[in-house]
Parts: C-alpha cells; sequence; structure tokens
C-alpha cells in the first residue's frame, strides 16, 4: 500500500504529476508550460546563453530541467517584473544574492501549491 491509496484517483494523479520529472522536454512542452509560443522560447533560447538544449538524430530541441529553471527565471524577470531582456541577461550572470534565488524559488512552490489547489478544486 503506497502514500497515495487512501486519496481519490484524480488527486493521485496530480500528486504523482508533481513530484515527477522528466529528463528532457520538447520545445512545444516548455511553451505549454509558459504559455507563450515556440517562436518565443527559440528567440530566448538565442538571446541567453544559459539555455543550452540537447538535439535528437532529427535536430529537434531537448531542454533539462536545469533549462526549465532558467526558463522560469527569465519568464519571472521578463514577463512578470517587466525586466528589459538586457536587464535580465545581467541578473542572470550576476545572481545578485540568495535572497533573489529564495525569492524565486518560494513563488515557484507557491505556483505549484497554487496549480494543485485548483486542480484539486476541479476535482471536488
Amino acid at each position: 500500500m503506497n502514500e497515495f491509496s487512501n486519496r481519490p484517483a484524480n488527486l493521485t494523479k496530480v500528486c504523482r504529476n508533481m513530484e515527477s520529472a522528466k529528463m528532457f522536454y520538447t520545445i512545444g512542452e516548455i511553451a505549454d508550460m509558459f504559455k507563450v509560443n515556440t517562436s518565443l522560447i527559440r528567440f530566448w533560447e538565442k538571446e541567453f546563453d544559459v539555455i543550452k538544449p540537447q538535439r535528437n538524430k532529427k535536430g529537434n530541441r531537448l531542454f533539462t530541467p536545469s533549462d526549465v529553471d532558467y526558463f522560469h527565471q527569465i519568464y519571472h524577470l521578463v514577463k512578470e517584473q517587466g525586466f528589459t531582456l538586457q536587464g535580465a541577461k545581467d541578473r542572470l550572470k550576476t545572481k545578485v544574492s540568495e535572497n533573489a534565488d529564495a525569492k524565486f524559488e518560494a513563488v515557484k512552490t507557491l505556483k505549484n501549491i497554487k496549480t494543485f489547489l485548483l486542480d484539486l478544486k476541479e476535482n471536488l
């Protein structure tokens, strides 16, 4: 018997999805995560040298969880905080302080909790 056995099936699915991580993500999956076009993901890849996707035999981009974390930071800085691209690049390069990283992690965790709670509400 596992830790999810007493939960409804939908809740179990949500919990497993939150806890599981893939080794690689396609450009379409990344775009869906942030609700942006794939062209923006390609643009950010070109502009931010910290993002270095691998490519498969077909030449498709395969992003690692580390790349996804950088996309989260870029999205947060550019779309939510209103940074310019150059400002976001500078912030990523310098990693100004541990507080900024902790703040980002807190925001990321809160967004995951919000998603979980909204999914839970839908399934009730």
